[in-house]
């Protein structure tokens, strides 16, 4: 556990999403550095490779190779003890009472990037993506618009994390744009359907786990072992095409309406990092069965909010401040369920929460719900309306420790 007062001898501003306590993972370049890890503390970015060639990283079992690659990837397979001992290290050597490296002025330079002159990349090379559905608020909404109120929750939900496998190739990182998908719609239910741009573009505030290799095919991981495969968490976007995804959804469920882009936020915050923010889940009725029961607390209390910001606008409106401690379904209970069958995990597979809702409509977590299948308008500062996203709208997504995840939607390409 990460003692959340620790100072370090950087200055880093009270109430900065990245302090000592939290030092996430990233990939980042500049003008003079290849794409390589890093970790961020306040406002600066520490050059791992940097560290390393100062001997400062010794005994850690880190090679050059390892610390120069453009992704995350090849550290992470190092394992769970790897990673602890790297952060427990940078940790040490920032620490306000460490004059290992605060003493040594020449190798400030290069150890240290201001993060305003950074290009973050993707962190990892994503092999397998699955996203779940674990929010009992989320799941209930959709059902009351689209099957009997009364009956919202499918007759599975409330036994199992229910999840599909969606496509790894279109996660970006945030600044990343996304363009508006075409698809198949059918706007009018008595009518054949119809080609073109979807009307009806939505984003989903989720987060997303990043997964060390698992076990080898064929074994299962037990939720009392699952948070020793899960290297940390990012913001994630599930950027959602509603009607292209309405027409689509039987037989087989998710497809081009989901796999066009997801965005994850570039910085992935170990799960150390949150021990402090570790709270109770909630009271799961029915009884889950033996493979799906946990002790302990494996929620996370960390506020959410969504912004979108109107093509040409210095600044938008918040339309969703939510909290990932409303989940149903935890890590534990996902990456469980996910290998209960002997699937096999790799280092980099990324595991989406689905849409994070709270109970109330300021807390909804999808313009689907926020806007009630477009029956109430959400009012811009400039003036307009939004049922979903439009062209040139930038959504925006944040939680301390994390920092954002900024997309712009661009229109489609005919």
């Amino acid at each position: 556990m990460t003692d959340a007062n620790l100072t370090s001898w950087i200055d880093v501003p009270a109430g900065h999403d990245f302090p000592l306590a939290n030092l996430p993972f990233g990939v980042f370049s500049t003008a003079d550095r290849d794409a390589r890890p890093g970790m961020r503390l306040g406002d600066h970015v520490i050059d791992l490779s940097a560290l390393h060639a100062a001997d400062l990283l010794d005994g850690l079992g880190l090679s050059v190779d390892v610390l120069s690659a453009p992704v995350l990837n090849p550290l992470m397979k190092l394992g769970k003890p790897t990673t602890v001992a790297l952060r427990e290290r940078v940790q040490a050597l920032f620490a306000s009472d460490s004059a290992e490296l605060r003493d040594r002025p020449d190798l400030h330079v290069s150890c240290l990037v201001p993060a305003p002159s950074v290009t973050m990349h993707m962190p990892v090379e994503v092999g397998d993506y699955t996203d779940f559905y674990s929010s009992e608020d989320h799941a209930r909404n959709v059902g009351k618009m689209f099957r009997d109120p009364e009956n919202a929750l499918l007759p599975n939900w409330k036994h199992m994390p229910v999840g599909y496998h969606g496509r790894a190739s279109s996660i970006v990182v945030s600044g990343t744009p996304i363009r508006r998908p075409m698809g198949q719609t059918r706007p009018n239910d008595d009518q054949p359907p119809v080609f073109g741009p979807s009307r009806l573009l939505d984003f989903e505030l989720e987060m997303a786990f990043v997964t060390f290799d698992g076990k080898p095919l064929g074994e299962r991981i037990t939720t009392a072992e699952a948070e020793d495969y899960i290297f940390g968490l990012v913001l994630f976007n599930d950027w959602s095409a509603r009607d292209i995804q309405k027409w689509e959804y039987v037989p087989l469920g998710p497809f081009l309406g989901k796999n066009f882009g997801s965005s994850i936020s570039p910085w992935i915050v170990t799960l150390e990092a949150l021990d402090h923010l570790r709270v109770a889940g909630p009271q799961q009725d029915p009884k889950v069965l033996d493979y799906l029961k946990y002790e302990g607390n494996s929620h996370y209390d960390v506020p959410l909010e969504v912004e979108i910001v109107p093509e040409g606008a210095a600044s938008g409106q918040i339309v969703c401040r939510s909290n990932f401690r409303h989940m149903y379904w935890n890590m534990r209970q996902q990456l469980a369920h996910h290998t209960v069958n002997g699937c096999n995990l790799r280092a980099g597979d990324m595991m989406a929460s689905g849409t994070i809702s709270g109970p109330e409509k300021g807390s909804f977590g999808s313009m689907l719900e926020i806007s009630w299948r477009g029956t109430t308008p959400v009012a811009m500062p400039d003036g307009s309306e939004r049922k979903f996203i439009q062209d040139g709208d930038s959504v925006v997504m944040r939680a301390p420790y994390f920092g954002a995840v900024t997309t712009t939607v661009l229109s489609a390409k005919k």
